[in-house]
């Protein structure tokens, strides 16, 4: 080996050292890297910590300036009391909610648009009243500013949430406010919606003829399905027009109890699961009755006249009433809530139609006068007009029905003129009625014997009619009447010549009542969301019903 070549070779000393110095600068290196990754770390944990927006748990008003002015309630679940006073949309303007007062209010996020430092938002209460709500970037408080705006894009259309702000003048046509608006000071979601849903409420308030008329532009409505409203029933009453079609339901059920009141009825609550039918004939729903079958009534007619044996002379009801009756129409369903009265008489029958007829009275005109706001919203979507009416009942009889419908272009089939009337019948005689009369609303009086139930009393000159009465809105039947039977020979002898030999335990009760005495007496059981489907000239029934019932629907 040469020379030089030794003299190249490094010791095992110099080599060491040489690989400590690569080591020491990798490891540098490496430690380098390493407190950079750390500083970036703990920079983008202070960011994310900075931009993180917390759930809110508000407990009391004192404690306000502790909690921040946006982010998500934490589970309501009753921990306190907050002490803040929320206010309704509808008082605002008001003389104790005026421009300049600070306050919360609770609602749905109807509305809302973002746009760089600004946000707008409306907020619904009570299906009807709507307030705007604006948030704009505070320059003395950029960061949090930004922060809020940042929360303000989180939230989704039709989640409840909670706004204070300070009244402010404003010009909103948009809204049912509008000469305010609420400067947002703090905004917290209570319950959020999902960010997609089945339809949007602005959809689903379009009037049918609205919808109908954009199909051939390039921008069509959507048209929305029965079968989809009704599945997502609790988003369908929300429109303003559905939500208050049910307040008109209650308020036809107020004014229903008003009337009869005022007029010395009490009401009553009857059995719903009765031992045998309520009225002859089929389509009731059976269950087990521990080891026996019972069914749900189809009426509380049996229960009404025992009442009346009972000396409570004047009765009435509101309740369910169940019919298994697979009728796939716009009018039928298989659980309603009848208004049922009963009453005893002197002398005649006309007595119960007096009654029935002030009672009806009350309701409309109470509905015109008292409702008008809902009334309003709901023809909005809806289009009809006040129900038409006398003063004195308009009270027709068979005879004079059959003649109408004769002479209607002979396009009916009358038979012998002792079948029941079609729907179409209905309407025709409705119409001829409306333009004799001019009226929506009138009584057919004295049915044939053989269409009506074994508890209806037989016309004294002529048994092949009866003492009973249907009463009709816009030409549909509401509501369905008689003088009843309270003589215990009779009730079973019609019963044999309706081919009822026994009456079976749970008509047993109701004869045996009559045999104790019983006063004579006379009624009616009317269909609240029938009335309420044809005094608001609506096209389905099911609209005048919160969670309807039908041969195909048993949910939700």
């Amino acid at each position: 080996m040469s020379s030089t070549t030794q003299g190249e070779e490094k010791s095992e000393e110099e080599k060491a050292a040489l690989k400590a110095a690569r080591e020491a600068r990798k490891a540098e290196k490496e430690r380098l890297k390493a407190e950079k990754k750390a500083k970036k770390a703990i920079e983008k944990a202070k960011k994310e910590e900075a931009e993180r927006i917390n759930p809110v748990t508000y407990l009391s008003v004192d404690n306000e300036e502790q909690y921040e002015p946006f982010g998500d309630y934490t589970r309501i679940m009753s921990r306190s009391e907050s002490g803040r006073k929320f206010e309704h949309v509808v008082d605002i303007g008001s003389k104790h909610v005026v421009t300049g007062d600070k306050m919360w209010l609770r609602g749905r996020l109807q509305s809302i648009r973002v746009k760089g430092g600004s946000c707008f938002l409306v907020l619904r209460q009570d299906s009807f009243h709507t307030v705007q709500a604006c948030f704009f970037k505070d320059k003395e408080n950029p960061e949090q500013s930004q922060k809020m705006i940042r929360y303000l894009k989180t939230l989704t259309e039709e989640s409840v949430i909670d706004v204070e702000g300070v009244l402010v003048d404003a010009d909103v046509r948009s809204c049912s406010v509008q000469k305010y608006e609420l400067s947002i000071h703090r905004i917290h979601s209570v319950s959020p919606a999902s960010k997609v849903l089945p339809f949007s409420i602005e959809d689903a308030a379009r009037p049918e003829d609205e919808v109908e008329a954009s199909q051939d532009t390039e921008r069509p409505f959507p048209r929305l399905g029965q079968d989809l409203r009704l599945n997502n029933r609790w988003m369908d009453l929300r429109v303003p027009a559905n939500n208050a079609i049910l307040r008109i339901q209650s308020a036809v059920c107020q004014l229903f109890r008003e009337s009869l009141y005022a007029q010395n009825f009490v009401e009553i609550h009857t059995p719903k699961l009765v031992a045998g039918e309520s009225e002859s004939g089929a389509g009731v729903f059976t269950t087990d009755y521990f080891g026996t079958t019972a069914c749900l009534a189809q009426s509380p007619q049996l229960y009404k006249q025992m009442a009346i044996a009972s000396d409570m002379n004047r009765v009435f009801e509101i309740g369910p009433v169940f019919r298994a009756e697979k009728s796939h129409t716009r009018r039928h369903l298989c659980e309603f809530t009848g208004l049922d009265l009963k009453m005893a008489i002197d002398n005649h029958y006309n007595e119960a139609l007096e009654v029935v007829h002030n009672m009806f009275k009350h309701i409309f005109t109470g509905l015109e006068n008292r409702f008008g706001k809902e009334l309003a919203i709901i023809r909005e979507q809806y289009a009809s007009e006040a129900v038409a009416f006398t003063d004195e009942p308009c009270i027709l009889h068979w005879p004079e029905a059959m003649q109408i419908l004769r002479e209607d272009d002979s396009k009916f089939d009358m038979g012998d003129e002792m079948n029941d009337l079609t729907g179409a019948m209905e309407l025709a005689l409705g119409q001829a009625v409306k333009e004799k009369y001019g009226t929506d609303f009138f009584i057919l009086d004295k049915y044939p014997s053989a269409i009506r139930p074994f508890y209806t009393m037989p016309d004294p000159e002529d048994d092949k009619f009866s003492n009973s009465y249907d009463i009709f809105i816009r030409g549909q039947e509401i509501c369905s009447g008689a003088q009843r039977c309270h003589d215990p020979d009779l009730v079973q002898q019609i019963l044999k010549q309706k081919g009822i030999d026994d009456p079976g335990d749970g008509l047993k009760s109701y004869i045996e009542s009559f045999k104790h005495g019983v006063s004579p007496h006379a009624g009616a059981g009317i269909g609240l969301e029938r009335v309420v489907f044809l005094y608001l000239g609506l096209d389905n029934v099911r609209k005048a019903s919160m969670f309807p019932r039908d041969p195909n629907r048993c949910t939700p």
